[in-house]
């Protein structure tokens, strides 16, 4: 294993400014160097030794077997050490474990020159292992151990946050998320129903990974795990007893509009065969390691088929969502919402704000009093009507601006209805003044609504529709 790190720094020249702050070494200067520099976590005799075991882990002549007892070994060093430690090994993965880069002019230009179809396919594969890189095969072998997978989702839900501070870790968090998305794979997942027989620490997961609403107490628990309710999880071969996303549906008679009667503990159950709505009402990722690696279109689809075939009385599936971009949304774009108002809409919203001028921030504190108003106020029926602008009409570079929105639309729904006072909890009203909104998935109509979004317009109910364009123009 890598060997004992030493304590000698480069010290800084005499008479050099103290304030004076050099660019990082890369790791292959490091390796050349004798003394450690500045902040360098391992010394340049620690980071060759720990290469060595890097490059043992995936040397081609090590079988896949050995290659995973060396990975193991290397787990276990990184598991006691510091978080500057572990960044060189990342620095090490990321820029000691490249495609082979003069191999590649050669096969690009041998793929060009193809004059045959038989040419063509012989350069294509010779360009394919041009740009394979040895990392590939190093994260193979980690995943090999039989606590590899877990190891390596865990290094890279670590590795996220350092992303986006140091560019040279990119290459590895892209090879991670590309393994993943063929390791996780839904033809590899195993979907299952998660009831409140299950194995106490399964339950546990759910209290802790549950990201919509919170799990408030066991009792909470079970009454989500009812008979007319429903939770299902993927999980995967390599981790049995790990949910990677689960979804919790109603079963119920009617599209709900508020929250509160689905998770209260208290509420009484329902019949599920009688049941002819089936209510998404939270999803939950629960790996950070698998960012970007998406399943939960494929969850909603195969928990659509499984409770057809269970209560053939279901005809609706639908969401109760939250909408969490909303009030920031608002707060960047009140002014641009004003200057759409006509004059009639504008003296309505000003009769009722009195003496104070209609300005952006007397709007803002409007809203928040909009809880005291009844249904008929105008400020109550503007922010509607901006809630449902936000999520029809609101598309940076063509997708939803909510990101919620932007799952569900993607996946083929609609917006359905918007509804107030859906979400009172102190959450809610700091997402969206305590908006939500019903995602409809109509089966038929899937493909119909992605193509749409494709063309950067959103499939919406003519009751969401008529809200925004009575008030916005």
């Amino acid at each position: 294993m890598a060997a004992a790190d030493d304590t000698t720094v480069a010290g800084a020249v005499p008479g050099e400014a103290a304030s004076r702050v050099e660019p990082p070494r890369s790791t292959s200067e490091r390796l050349r160097a004798t003394l450690r520099r500045g902040d360098e976590a391992l010394s340049p005799r620690a980071l060759r030794h720990l290469l060595a075991d890097l490059q043992a882990v995936a040397a081609p002549q090590t079988s896949d077997v050995e290659g995973g007892h060396r990975a193991q070994a290397v787990a276990s060093w990184y598991a006691q050490a510091t978080p500057e430690q572990r960044r060189d090994m990342w620095l090490l993965m990321s820029e000691q474990f490249t495609p082979d880069v003069a191999r590649l002019p050669s096969a690009q230009r041998q793929y060009e020159a193809a004059v045959d179809a038989a040419q063509a396919a012989m350069a294509e594969l010779e360009l394919r292992r041009a740009l394979e890189s040895p990392r590939a095969r190093l994260l193979q072998r980690f995943a090999a151990f039989p606590q590899g997978l877990r190891f390596l989702l865990d290094l890279r839900a670590e590795l996220l946050n350092e992303v986006k501070k140091d560019p040279r870790l990119l290459p590895l968090d892209a090879e991670l998320e590309q393994l993943f998305s063929t390791w996780f794979d839904v033809a590899f997942l195993e979907l299952r129903r998660i009831t409140w027989d299950d194995p106490a620490s399964l339950l546990e997961k759910l209290i802790q990974y549950e990201a919509v609403h919170a799990i408030r107490s066991w009792a909470d628990l079970k009454r989500r795990l009812g008979q007319d309710r429903r939770c299902y999880a993927f999980f995967h071969p390599r981790l049995p007893d790990e949910p990677l996303i689960f979804i919790e549906v109603a079963l119920l008679d009617h599209m709900a509009g508020s929250i509160v009667p689905l998770i209260d503990e208290s509420a009484p159950v329902g019949d599920p065969a009688r049941a002819t709505t089936a209510i998404f009402y939270s999803i939950s990722n629960t790996q950070v390691g698998l960012r970007g690696v998406s399943f939960g279109d494929s969850l909603i689809k195969r928990v659509v088929e499984t409770l057809r075939t269970e209560l053939p009385r279901l005809r609706a599936f639908a969401t109760l969502s939250p909408i969490p971009g909303l009030r920031g949304w608002l707060n960047k774009n009140v002014q641009s919402l004003l200057d759409r108002l006509d004059a009639k809409r504008r003296a309505e919203l000003q009769t009722a704000l009195g003496d104070t001028a209609l300005q952006a921030a007397a709007v803002l504190a409007a809203w928040e009093r909009v809880r005291e108003l009844d249904a008929v106020s105008p400020w109550r029926q503007w922010l509607l009507a901006c809630a449902a602008y936000y999520l029809t009409s609101a598309l940076p570079a063509g997708k939803p601006a909510d990101p919620v929105a932007r799952f569900h639309l993607g996946n083929g729904a609609r917006v359905e209805r918007i509804n107030w006072g859906g979400d009172p909890s102190a959450k809610g009203w700091k997402q969206s003044y305590g908006l939500m909104v019903n995602y409809w998935y109509d089966l038929q109509r899937i493909d119909r609504h992605r193509a749409l979004l494709a063309q950067g317009r959103v499939a919406a109910s003519r009751e969401v529709e008529r809200l925004w364009r009575e008030w916005l123009h």
